[in-house]
């Protein structure tokens, strides 16, 4: 099936429809499973909701990190992998984490580089496609969550990206991410329209289930008012592409990129998954020293 660019025009609206999602409550989960399972630590102290960041200068020109402290700040980074328009990542930020946050559309990332303007936070961005990761360092954590692996339509894809990501962990690192079932797919959305109104902004989902191929295709109209014309509104529309997975197939990937399966959860319940499930999250570590290892402080 053919892939097509998704988060383009939807990119302007996409923080209206989801004001309702419990950013809050997912940060808080995700930097206690970093603490519980990880190696990544808070490299800064946290900053209070809605207040800037004020940072320490620049180190003097021709001062250079030791060995240790330059492995010390590739194990701290915390990888945002499908990152949008940053929210999770402005709030791992803001919780001390140094923040790498990566997504494939322009659209998007332009919206996270305006909440980073607002906030003083030092994220960087990158524009990339996850199955073609690229970066500078290894990183010590990476979270994909808000079902971004379901946009990895193909076998292949996964395998890839997975790989990439054992071959820019840590050793010791973790990888922490959610998807949606074959069972939500299947059972819970299926063949449905679904049409929300704002003030601004309203849009139409038609979401339509491909069983042979367990892929979620949803067309998306969206009309959004203009800002200079305030009586006008554009109408623009997105189609989005999505499979569905099992655990046993995720636990499969996991296991052939060489990562080994650390724990598994229903995201609602967080507790084990059972075949309602409809979407779970994944922990997976880097072969390497075991988090209790560093936390103790060895080698360090």
């Amino acid at each position: 099936m053919e892939e097509m660019e998704a988060y383009t025009g939807f990119a302007e609206v996409y923080d209206t429809f989801m004001d309702d999602t419990p950013y809050e409550e997912w940060a808080d989960f995700l930097a206690e499973l970093i603490g519980k399972y990880g190696i990544s630590r808070p490299v800064r102290p946290a900053r209070e909701a809605g207040t800037e960041q004020t940072f320490d200068p620049a180190q003097p020109a021709g001062a250079q990190p030791s060995l240790r402290e330059a492995l010390e700040e590739e194990k701290n980074l915390v990888l945002d992998l499908g990152c949008g328009t940053g929210t999770l990542t402005e709030l791992l930020s803001g919780k001390g984490f140094d923040m790498i946050g990566v997504d494939n559309s322009e659209e998007m990332l332009q919206l996270a580089m305006e909440k980073k303007e607002k906030s003083g936070s030092k994220i960087l961005y990158l524009c990339q496609d996850m199955r073609d990761l690229d970066l500078y360092s290894t990183v010590g954590t990476v979270i994909s969550v808000c079902d971004s692996i379901n946009y990895l339509l193909e076998d292949e894809d996964v395998a890839d990206t997975f790989s990439l990501i054992e071959n820019y962990l840590y050793p010791g690192g973790i990888f922490i991410f959610d998807f949606n079932t074959l069972y939500k797919y299947e059972t819970v959305i299926g063949d449905t329209t679904i049409a929300e109104n704002r003030d601004d902004c309203s849009f139409i989902w038609e979401n339509y289930y491909h069983e042979e191929e367990h892929i979620n295709e949803y067309d998306l109209t969206i009309f959004a008012r203009e800002k200079k014309n305030r009586e006008s509104f554009r109408r623009f529309q997105e189609t989005h592409y999505q499979r569905g997975y099992t655990l046993e197939e995720m636990k499969r990937f996991v296991e052939n990129s060489g990562l080994s399966l650390v724990t598994v959860m229903d995201a609602e319940t967080h507790k084990t998954p059972t075949e309602e499930s409809e979407r779970i999250y994944v922990v997976a570590r880097k072969q390497g020293k075991s988090a209790e290892e560093w936390n103790t402080g060895e080698n360090r």
